[in-house]
């Protein structure tokens, strides 16, 4: 069985030996390994893939709880071979969910969309063709509240470990974005410079931009800001009209979305205060 550790502390000597001894006592064997020392906050992050006996996982938890007081840290264990359970929300904009569900059926992200929920029925459609269910949740005038309750009822109720806010055009609110903290990831357009509002392809076109892109991050209730696991670029000209922005832009926020995705499902990305470290494999 394949297993994968991942653990964040304040950096000292000796925390990788300890770890790859607990493991080899244990006739465990490591696959892949990666370790991050931040100079700048003192902590030391660590993944770890190994190979162990199925029955060990119990044996295993209990050990590392005995070692985590020792290094103060703060670690997970994980099967690796588990699909992360993702509830994708989204609006009008299929590209990414699409992506995503083509992504999963060819097996390119250990994952299991488990439903998708939508403030429009638009997508029900394409939802289905690949067997999901879909949830309308519309939003009624001061019925913000309501509605995310029902979201977090379906969160609960699929077991999701994930929210993936595939161009899903709401606002959370800070309530909803605290329940999620860490286990929700939104995708947005990302130019140099910035364009807020409506139709930001259009304002870059106007402006002449020559680079467009998209971040995916941690939801988090600062709007756009939260810890960045992703981005991607790419070169646009003159000869561009702002429909072939939007479609550079389409595919720029599906590549950036699907490998913050991927490397969360594998557990690759760890929490640094208002950074990640991403372990890319």
């Amino acid at each position: 069985m394949s297993y994968v550790l991942t653990l964040s502390c304040p950096d000292r000597l000796g925390i990788v030996a300890a770890v790859s001894g607990l493991l080899a006592t244990r006739d465990c064997n490591i696959l892949e390994s990666q370790q991050y020392g931040d100079l700048a906050t003192g902590r030391f992050f660590m993944r770890v893939q190994f190979q162990g006996d199925p029955a060990a996982k119990d044996t295993l938890d209990g050990a590392f709880a005995a070692l985590a007081p020792l290094f103060e840290l703060d670690w997970r264990l994980y099967d690796a071979s588990a699909p992360t359970r993702v509830l994708i929300m989204v609006s009008k904009g299929g590209h990414c969910l699409n992506d995503l569900l083509y992504r999963q059926r060819s097996g390119l992200l250990n994952i299991a969309v488990v439903a998708v929920v939508s403030n429009h029925p638009d997508l029900r459609p394409l939802t289905q063709s690949y067997g999901i269910d879909y949830h309308h949740l519309p939003i009624a005038p001061h019925g913000k509240e309501a509605q995310e309750t029902e979201v977090l009822t379906l969160v609960q109720h699929y077991q999701a470990d994930l929210v993936v806010l595939a161009r899903y055009m709401q606002i959370l609110s800070d309530d909803l974005c605290a329940k999620l903290q860490g286990n929700a990831i939104n995708i947005h357009h990302s130019f140099l410079p910035g364009f807020k509002g409506a139709r930001p392809y259009h304002q870059a076109h106007t402006r002449g931009v020559k680079l467009i892109g998209a971040t995916a991050h941690y939801v988090t209730a600062d709007l756009d800001e939260g810890p960045i696991i992703e981005q991607e670029v790419a070169r646009v000209d003159h000869a561009q009209d702002a429909d072939a922005l939007v479609a550079v832009g389409r595919d720029v926020e599906c590549l950036a979305l699907a490998r913050a995705v991927r490397w969360h499902a594998e557990h690759r990305v760890l929490l640094n205060g208002d950074k990640t470290v991403v372990f890319r494999g």
